[in-house]
């Protein structure tokens, strides 16, 4: 198959447009529909359905952009560790981690990392999701559990603990709990309990949520947890992270919290020598180390 016709027709179908295709392209709308009905006949199939809307894939379609779609990151991680080839740390880096990590404790950090290599582009994607670093839906993750994909490096950071906050208005209105069952009388704060890494919070909290309690709101993710206890609606489920950067935030029932959550760092086998993932994984680790002495010194 003619390589020049695949990439034009992986840029149809990534955009669902002839139109969007060719302005990616730089190529005229006609040119673009020549090139996929030449591919189209060379195959002797349909590639795509016709409709107002825009262009939607055949089944035959879809086989071809599931090759090309891997031929295309494939394409990038060469490129990439081309390009890691030079000295110095440029270019664009995807990192992945939750909502609540990556709002609360990496992303006020990460301007340090533009001080030292203000060159590179970093795309921060933040998602309850867990990203497939082999087919390279990110760079780079930071996970609140051990990665289960045999061919990722890995490196276990820290360890977090979910513990129970409210706001003194809170407490003064609704009382104080003194014991765990306490807490069924008031309104839980916490992360929905399916998301896929919180299984430590889940088993820790699963003794309180089957109790008859009062009421119970969760969220996808920890930010909204923080938002919603500072606000005064109830007793939030929050990582310990949280109390350094909100003292208005008072511990509920000091002596709970959930095991310990482990925090891993984790890229492709692929990028080990990538000068990017290297200095992130440095300013990673460097930041930890002091985050861990500044606890101990508090």
């Amino acid at each position: 198959m003619d390589w020049d016709k695949l990439r034009i027709f992986h840029a149809v179908a990534d955009a669902g447009s002839l139109t969007h295709a060719g302005e990616t392209l730089h190529l005229s709308q006609s040119a673009v529909s020549r090139q996929i009905r030449a591919l189209e006949e060379s195959l002797d199939v349909i590639l795509f359905h016709r409709h107002a809307r825009g262009l939607i894939l055949t089944e035959q379609g879809e086989l071809l952009f599931d090759a090309t779609n891997d031929i295309s990151k494939k394409l990038e991680s060469t490129e990439a560790r081309i390009r890691d080839a030079e000295d110095e740390v440029f270019g664009e880096l995807s990192v992945t981690t939750t909502t609540g990590f990556g709002t609360l404790w990496l992303a006020p950090r990460i301007g340090k990392l533009y001080d030292k290599y203000p060159d590179l582009k970093i795309d921060l994607v933040l998602e309850e999701r867990v990203l497939d670093l082999p087919m390279r839906e990110a760079d780079v993750a930071i996970r609140m559990k051990e990665p289960s994909q045999a061919d990722l490096v890995r490196r276990r950071l820290m360890t977090v603990n979910m513990r129970f906050y409210a706001t003194q208005e809170y407490l003064e209105k609704f009382g104080t709990p003194q014991q765990f069952s306490d807490l069924s009388s008031h309104r839980i704060l916490s992360q929905n309990l399916t998301a896929r890494q919180v299984s430590e919070s889940v088993k820790w909290l699963k003794p309180l949520l089957n109790t008859d309690h009062t009421s119970h709101l969760t969220v996808n993710n920890y930010f909204g947890v923080l938002q919603a206890t500072i606000r005064h609606v109830g007793i939030g489920v929050l990582p310990d992270y949280v109390s350094k950067k909100f003292p208005e935030l008072i511990r509920v029932l000091p002596d709970e919290e959930s095991q310990e959550i482990p925090v891993f760092l984790a890229y492709p086998e692929e990028l080990r020598q990538s000068k990017r993932v290297q200095a992130f994984r440095d300013f990673i680790v460097e930041e930890i180390r002091e985050y861990k002495k500044l606890s101990r010194d508090h």
